[in-house]
């Protein structure tokens, strides 16, 4: 069992683009490229003086891989460690209210091979390289090629090979990735996935995974903003209550609850804030200042809601 604690990592999918599936505050800001560039640069020098190391990132966040290849070869940091992804394509190209999907999801080989030309430009720091999305619809946990040509690059650098999940069937998918190996080993060596206080059905698998040393990274802790109190999600009256009240208990607001209930209830090896300004993040790494009490962590427990609705529910969000 690993004993290291849970580390804040900063994700970067709110800040490469100027829209994004999440319940914003902000409305009125600028969103112009130059604009999100400079907040991006303001919140990675802001996240590492603040002692955060994992930035994670992908092609498919509009400019986001792009400002982290450029923010680390600028700063030349010797003790970051960077995460990237393959396997979806940005299209909305900046375009704000884009009609149709902003990004696609291809997980063949040459969009792997495509999508790793640009992104190994981040090695050394470079050190998990994931799937994006893997579902089985996409075919990617049998597609002998792509599987054969991560393991490849596996090898030739060392990286960490990793999936990142999302929707209804995350334990499903966590499940066959953990079969899947290359010359007798394992292939995917980090799982990426979404895990909150609504989002609860991945804890008994990801403990095993922790258990056999695989790294574990959690995304969406902040439920795309759900854990905000907000008259859209009546279902969730007595949710926000709790996390009120615990808010006040602990002095933090409610992002640092949640945030925490994930470090303390399953301890993963990071979570990463989402923050998508330099005031997000303070308030984010406020988590790292306190424990939760063990009653506090049984009542957020009881905040799980079914994957089925959850996952519905996230679906109906806007890109905002």
């Amino acid at each position: 069992m690993k004993t290291s604690l849970t580390e804040i990592g900063l994700g970067l999918a709110a800040l490469g683009r100027p829209e994004y599936i999440n319940i914003r505050a902000e409305h009125d800001i600028d969103k112009s490229e130059a604009a999100f560039k400079s907040t991006t640069f303001s919140v990675l020098h802001e996240a590492y003086r603040l002692g955060v190391r994992y930035f994670d990132t992908a092609p498919s966040y509009g400019k986001g891989e792009a400002f982290l290849q450029e923010w680390n070869t600028l700063t030349n940091h010797e003790d970051v460690i960077l995460g990237t992804k393959w396997g979806y394509t940005y299209v909305a190209n900046w375009q704000l209210g884009y009609p149709g999907k902003h990004e696609i999801k291809e997980h063949s080989l040459g969009k792997l091979l495509e999508q790793w030309e640009v992104s190994k430009a981040m090695l050394p720091r470079l050190k998990y390289y994931q799937v994006h999305s893997a579902t089985f619809d996409s075919g990617i946990l049998e597609n002998h090629g792509v599987l054969e040509t991560l393991a490849q690059i596996k090898k030739e650098t060392g990286l960490y090979i990793g999936i990142t999940t999302s929707g209804e069937n995350q334990k499903e998918v966590i499940s066959e990735a953990l079969k899947i190996e290359s010359h007798g080993n394992a292939l995917f060596d980090s799982f990426q996935v979404s895990y909150n206080v609504f989002e609860q059905s991945t804890f008994e698998i990801l403990r095993r995974v922790l258990e056999s040393g695989k790294t574990v990274i959690i995304k969406e802790a902040l439920a795309n903003g759900r854990v905000f109190e907000s008259e859209n999600f009546p279902t969730y009256k007595a949710a926000y209550s709790l996390l009120k009240g615990l808010a006040v208990k602990y002095q933090v607001g409610v992002d640092a609850i949640a945030l925490r209930f994930v470090m303390d209830c399953l301890q993963p090896d990071y979570v990463l804030s989402g923050a998508s300004n330099v005031t997000q993040l303070k308030e984010n790494l406020k988590a790292n200042t306190f424990k939760l009490d063990i009653n506090d962590v049984k009542a957020l427990k009881t905040l799980n809601v079914a994957s089925s609705f959850y996952w519905k529910e996230r679906s109906d969000l806007d890109w905002n």
